[in-house]
């Protein structure tokens, strides 16, 4: 039924799982842990980059439907089952992937596993059913837009890429969502939800062999009764692989006023390496953390604490599949946006430079690859680890050797990172003002 893979043999603080990859193309991750808890995660490596414009927002609109019962369940019946036994379950869909979960107390693990699994591989797609949630997903459209972060999130990501599928938005424009059918869902769902471009991962107190055993069965059950549910005669194409989008050559601005804002917000950012070149990305977790997360870091100390520039500052490395960004934004007096954004660009120059101090970078290693590790903590925290690197990078190995990646960087490393990547001559930067 399936074939083993030999388990990474690295140094890490954290356990070392046991992966198989079924037969049927699954691939299956298990972990026990003492923790009196279950967590089954499955991981999609699809999102809504995979979409054309036609669609854009399909697979946001599925992750909703997905709960709406099978010819098997009844809508209803899996909440009913899991409030019954004190259960929770979710969902959540981005660019690169689309993640349900369940946890679950050891004992019931064996009642409810099926159960989620069945929803994702059987899933009805009623006509009716169909229709009653198109209004659900209109108005989470229209609460987004209504959002101001989001709303300046969605302005900016298009500022960031020209072409890359990030710039379009997750939920998809309500016009798309108005038009689409049942029957593009139904194509969607038996094209993409297929056991090859998923993980599953269950992490919790019960034998790893047990684990294994409730998942991969309960695979093979739902996927036996697929044909009875929606049969199709064709399937969707597999979208053209798509290239990083080369570094901006010069500075990209947007400045535009929101009048439900008080204060203004500044966000600059950088073309980098995402998880398709991982290696690349650790240099750049550090110096986002050098720069701008938590009270010691650069930017904080100087734009907050000693010229009391902005309220807020922070700095981080976004790794999606394809691409990257390294972003800086802050919330500031409007009157300071262009010494704040000065500032911001001398401190780029100045790592770029100036090798920062062994002992800054010692600490900071530590701040990192800690916060890593103690957000690796529950089951929950494990399979999410376990799931997202297997979905996006096709190897847990980066999760599991995360926090010594982050200590065998060399302030060598640094200094080359910021010289190749963030550039002070060539940007993205929105700013946005009070009305």
């Amino acid at each position: 039924m399936y074939s083993t893979l030999a388990t990474p043999a690295l140094g890490s603080q954290l356990h070392l799982p046991t992966i198989q990859k079924l037969s049927n193309g699954l691939t299956l991750i298990v972990e026990q842990t003492p923790v009196e808890a279950i967590n089954l995660s499955i991981w999609l490596g699809i999102g809504s980059s995979v979409e054309s414009e036609s669609i854009n927002g399909i697979a946001h609109f599925l992750e909703h439907m997905i709960f709406k019962g099978t010819p098997q369940i009844p809508c209803g019946e899996f909440e009913r089952a899991l409030e019954a036994r004190g259960a929770v379950t979710n969902a959540a869909t981005s660019q690169d992937y689309t993640h349900y979960y369940v946890t679950a107390a050891p004992q019931d693990f064996a009642v409810l596993a099926p159960l989620q699994i069945e929803l994702l591989i059987n899933s009805s797609l009623e006509t009716e059913a169909f229709e009653r949630e198109r209004p659900v997903i209109l108005e989470e459209i229209r609460r987004s837009e209504d959002n101001a972060r989001r709303r300046n999130f969605y302005r900016f990501m298009e500022l960031a890429f020209d072409q890359l599928p990030y710039r379009r938005q997750v939920l998809g424009p309500a016009s798309v969502i108005a038009d689409l059918s049942v029957e593009q869902m139904r194509l969607f769902h038996r094209s993409w939800y297929q056991p090859d471009h998923m993980t599953a991962v269950a992490v919790g107190n019960l034998p790893a062999e047990q684990l294994m055993s409730i998942v991969a069965d309960s695979f093979e059950q739902a996927l036996s009764r697929r044909d009875q549910v929606y049969p199709l005669a064709s399937l969707a194409e597999t979208p053209a692989s798509r290239r990083p989008e080369p570094s901006f050559s010069q500075i990209r601005r947007l400045h535009y006023a929101d009048k439900t804002l008080r204060q203004a917000r500044l966000v600059m950012s950088w073309r980098v390496p995402g998880m398709n070149d991982l290696a690349q990305t650790y240099a750049l977790d550090v110096i986002a953390s050098i720069l701008g997360q938590g009270r010691t870091s650069r930017l904080v100390r100087d734009l907050r604490e000693e010229q009391q520039l902005v309220d807020g500052v922070v700095a981080s490395n976004m790794s999606y599949r394809q691409q990257g960004l390294f972003s800086i934004s802050a919330q500031l007096p409007a009157e300071h946006l262009q010494s704040v954004e000065a500032s911001i660009i001398s401190h780029i120059s100045r790592l770029q430079n100036t090798p920062i101090a062994l002992a800054e970078l010692q600490r900071v290693q530590t701040q990192v690859a800690n916060r890593y590790i103690f957000g690796s903590e529950t089951p929950s925290d494990r399979a999410g680890l376990y799931g997202y690197y297997q979905a996006l990078a096709g190897d847990i190995s980066h999760a599991l050797s995360y926090p010594a990646s982050i200590r065998a960087i060399t302030l060598e490393d640094l200094q080359q990172a910021a010289q190749r990547y963030l550039s002070p001559e060539a940007y993205a930067i929105m700013t946005v003002v009070p009305e």
